[in-house]
């Protein structure tokens, strides 16, 4: 699977992007940092960390948003991702020389590579800017799998919303309107890809590349933030990674093709939308909601990724 991934690493990003990389079926042609757990430049610098530890800086980073296109300033979460955007760990910026990319370049890669997929894990700013700057190009997308949205239950920011969504409500309205075909795992499914410290601990003995000693740090920081925002849960979602491990297999997903609609503004705002009085499948629809996952399986997948040698 040919992968070009939207993130704002985030705990959940860097796993996601540990997993990605380290996939023998995933070929990663493309990372591109926005706002979102952290600022834009922040989330280059922990994608780029993330990159030298793989040996695989020759995987462009690209230029994203920095703010919604309401033009409202950014909230960040450090109580959650940390000061920095990944727990504990501090990324030496002035160790790192990269260049980031400007996002018009990202069209030449989606021109090179028919079937390609896109994983959008953050707020959906910079992905929609695509669609507004090229969306001839942007219909050869194979697939958008978008993190975001919360159905039947309750949100994460808002008491009916989630962050992606609630942080830029009306660039998630223009991928459901213009993605080819869009895989939504919302919250409902991603609260449910809980890693705990035990598993931490396991990684960290049975891991055989350089990302060993990030396991237990970020697992065990995530889980402590999570302590306190879902007392008694046992480790902590980790919605990113569910994400992409969902791109890699849909078979092991539960969807039901519905259209989906995202709330702009008010006290909804960001709430996602969907008519589930009846449950049948809508033919028409091009929008598919994650419902569940094969929770043991996505457990031993990413134990196996996590833990192989580069």
């Amino acid at each position: 699977m040919k992968l070009l991934i939207f993130c704002d690493p985030g705990i959940d990003d860097a796993m996601a992007l540990i997993y990605a990389l380290l996939h023998p079926k995933i070929e990663v042609l493309g990372l591109v940092c926005s706002y979102g757990n952290v600022d834009k430049i922040t989330a280059a610098y922990n994608t780029a960390h993330i990159l030298q530890l793989a040996g695989r800086m020759d995987i462009p980073i690209f230029n994203g948003a920095e703010m919604p296109v309401s033009g409202e300033l950014a909230n960040y979460y450090p109580e959650i991702h940390g000061e920095d955007g990944i727990g504990p760990i501090k990324v030496k910026k002035a160790s790192y020389q990269f260049r980031i990319r400007n996002l018009g370049e990202v069209f030449e890669i989606i021109k090179r590579n028919k079937d390609l997929v896109i994983a959008d894990l953050g707020r959906s700013t910079t992905l929609a800017a695509c669609f507004l700057l090229n969306r001839e190009v942007m219909r050869e997308v194979k697939e958008l799998h978008i993190m975001g949205g919360a159905f039947m239950v309750p949100g994460n920011v808002t008491p009916v919303a989630e962050a992606n969504f609630f942080g830029d409500p009306t660039s998630a309205n223009l991928l459901l309107a213009h993605g080819k075909k869009v895989f939504l795992t919302p919250l409902n499914v991603t609260q449910k890809a809980i890693i705990t410290n035990d598993h931490a601990e396991a990684l960290e003995y049975y891991t055989k590349n350089i990302f060993k000693e990030m396991y237990v740090p970020i697992i065990n920081y995530y889980a402590k933030a999570y302590s306190k925002l879902l007392p008694g849960i046992e480790g902590a979602p980790f919605h990113d990674l569910l994400t992409v491990y969902s791109a890699a297999h849909p078979e092991r997903m539960q969807y039901l093709a519905k259209k989906v609609h995202v709330v702009v503004e008010g006290k909804t705002r960001g709430k996602s939308f969907a008519d589930f009085r009846h449950m049948n499948v809508e033919n028409e629809s091009k929008h598919h909601i994650a419902l569940g996952f094969d929770y043991e399986h996505f457990l031993q997948e990413v134990f196996q990724i996590l833990t192989r040698p580069l």
